[in-house]
């Protein structure tokens, strides 16, 4: 299963729509993905999906970018309430995160998580939303010192479902005495395919099994984070990222641990 995957409808050009990678998601023998957006919400989505394509699970989540008003507890509330309960995830700012606008040099608006080393008491309320609904904290795009402290009290609150999102991709860039003190928090450690799509992908795809290893790969997810124009189908880079993973040594084991079973908890499918 696929817990990162872009589609359209969106403000940016993709490579295919909700429903038609779904299709062909079911189509390559997928058992499950889940759709994000940056800017938009994807439970109900989801919800037309499944109907429009039976067969394979379908999820959606919530990004707290500033369209739907940053560190938002009743966006997250709301979403739990779309038809069909399919909204699970809830990113903790991506695009618009401090962070991601710092690393990019860019001067506008962002969100903050934290100030002067405490998490902001709008983040707490969040967090304690996302775990009153058993939904899925993933980090986003925060700074890696952020993203320790909103699963130190996504621990503190109940939350038993998270992850770090891309944890070695920019703007996160983990290391991994990081990864290994986000596991300890009781999180998964995310690694995606689109970074096959980089010109230094041979070495990252190194580095990436290196970490693996070194973080163990019981407590690793792989998606893709694909659907950007231009780039494989979700499904085709998804399945070219696990090849890639297994010239470098996992096992058949590994990687199913990380691409079906790990995922499947995080969502409570197992």
């Amino acid at each position: 299963m696929d817990i990162h995957v872009h589609s359209d409808p969106d403000d940016r050009p993709r490579s295919i729509d909700a429903i038609d990678v779904a299709k062909l998601a079911r189509a390559r023998g997928m058992r499950a993905i889940v759709l994000k957006n940056h800017y938009d919400p994807t439970g109900g989505l989801a919800y037309i999906v499944r109907k429009e394509v039976p067969g394979l699970e379908v999820f959606g989540g919530i990004d707290l970018n500033l369209t739907v008003g940053g560190m938002n507890s009743a966006a997250v509330e709301h979403m739990t309430q779309v038809s069909g309960g399919w909204g699970r995830f809830v990113w903790m700012s991506t695009f618009d995160a401090e962070n991601q606008v710092r690393y990019s040099k860019e001067n506008r608006p962002f969100v903050s998580v934290a100030r002067n080393g405490e998490l902001l008491p709008e983040v707490k309320q969040v967090i304690s939303v996302i775990a009153k609904h058993g939904l899925v904290l993933a980090t986003g795009h925060v700074a890696p010192e952020e993203a320790l402290m909103l699963l130190r009290d996504g621990r503190r609150q109940g939350a038993t479902r998270m992850v770090v999102t891309h944890a070695m991709n920019a703007p996160v860039l983990m290391n991994v005495p990081q990864m290994q003190e986000a596991v300890k928090q009781g999180a998964f450690i995310e690694f995606v395919g689109g970074s096959l799509a980089t010109a230094d992908a041979a070495a990252r795809m190194d580095r990436f099994a290196d970490a693996i290893r070194k973080v163990g790969p019981e407590f690793c997810i792989l998606s893709s984070d694909l659907g950007q124009k231009g780039n494989a189908l979700p499904p085709d880079g998804f399945a070219a990222f696990l090849v890639a993973l297994r010239a470098r040594g996992l096992t058949e084991q590994e990687i199913n641990r990380m691409s079906k079973q790990n995922p499947a908890r995080l969502l409570g499918l197992l």
